[in-house]
């Protein structure tokens, strides 16, 4: 068992014993067919990932990882918001005509402001700051803008980073940790996913900032089940686990903005079947 499936089986079963239900309060989210996704949810879930000791994935079932890593590029390193410059669909449901998903995400990454140093997007002052004030108690993101939120598709669930750095005893190196705050999340359809993609983007930032890996924390302000997920996830809690995989990069890849999806190698991925047809509440 990967010490993530440990992770998510516990959140999983503490949501179904413990969570509370919305069924029959006004909700936003809807399923295809017109009727209200209510769902059980647990409030300030925090989840802990040592990245020194493994690979964040679970093996209950396989996580795409290096598609995770394509979103995650999508919106850090081509600071786009627009589903054509993504190598999947997940995000067809959200996008306009021309494909646009508005003001958000890697809308919100583009956008550059000014600093002391000069005018930087928030990529490249985390890059900048990890590089030269190490220290700095202030190295975050920050992409739920209030004064944007009319012109955005989705309001973003992942919204805010906060990257710290240690030294180690021992350690030549620094060492950077990582904590992604999470407004909402579908821990059926999304909960590995980001955890995966966020652990690969502290990951490049640690490599090209010249530091060692530590450890990522993920907060869930709302982990919730969909109602018609409860099933899935009882299923999928009581399936065998595997040893988590071994997951690196590229280690020629010095530059952020030169990371492709061939450079993120994952060795010895043994998972259980995937699940088909999630339903996905809108």
């Amino acid at each position: 068992m990967s010490f993530a499936d440990q992770i998510f089986i516990n959140m999983c079963q503490d949501i179904i014993d413990n969570g509370v239900s919305t069924e029959g309060e006004k909700v936003r989210p809807k399923w295809e067919d017109g009727t209200s996704a209510y769902t059980i949810k647990r409030f300030g879930v925090v989840n802990r990932y040592d990245l020194r000791k493994e690979f964040p994935a679970i093996t209950l079932r396989k996580t795409a990882l290096k598609s995770a890593m394509d979103e995650i590029l999508w919106i850090w390193q081509k600071k786009s918001n627009n589903v054509n410059d993504l190598n999947s669909h997940i995000w067809d449901s959200w996008a306009d005509e021309n494909g646009s998903i508005g003001k958000a995400y890697g809308y919100q990454m583009s956008v550059k402001h000014e600093y002391k140093e000069g005018m930087m997007d928030q990529v490249d002052r985390v890059i900048y700051d990890l590089k030269n004030n190490p220290y700095s108690r202030r190295i975050m993101t920050n992409i739920y803008v209030h004064q944007d939120l009319h012109e955005m598709a989705l309001y973003p669930c992942a919204y805010s980073m906060t990257f710290n750095v240690t030294k180690e005893p021992g350690q030549e190196k620094l060492t950077l940790n990582a904590i992604l705050n999470q407004r909402s999340q579908d821990v059926l359809a999304a909960n590995n996913w980001n955890v995966c993609q966020y652990a690969i983007l502290t990951m490049m930032f640690a490599q090209v900032c010249d530091m060692n890996v530590g450890e990522f924390v993920h907060v869930i302000a709302d982990a919730h089940i969909y109602d018609r997920h409860i099933p899935v996830i009882k299923e999928l809690i009581e399936r065998p686990t595997f040893d988590a995989p071994k997951v690196r990069l590229n280690p020629e890849v010095k530059d952020f903005y030169e990371f492709t999806t061939n450079d993120l190698i994952v060795e010895n991925y043994q998972a259980g079947p995937q699940i088909k047809n999630i339903p996905i509440a809108i």
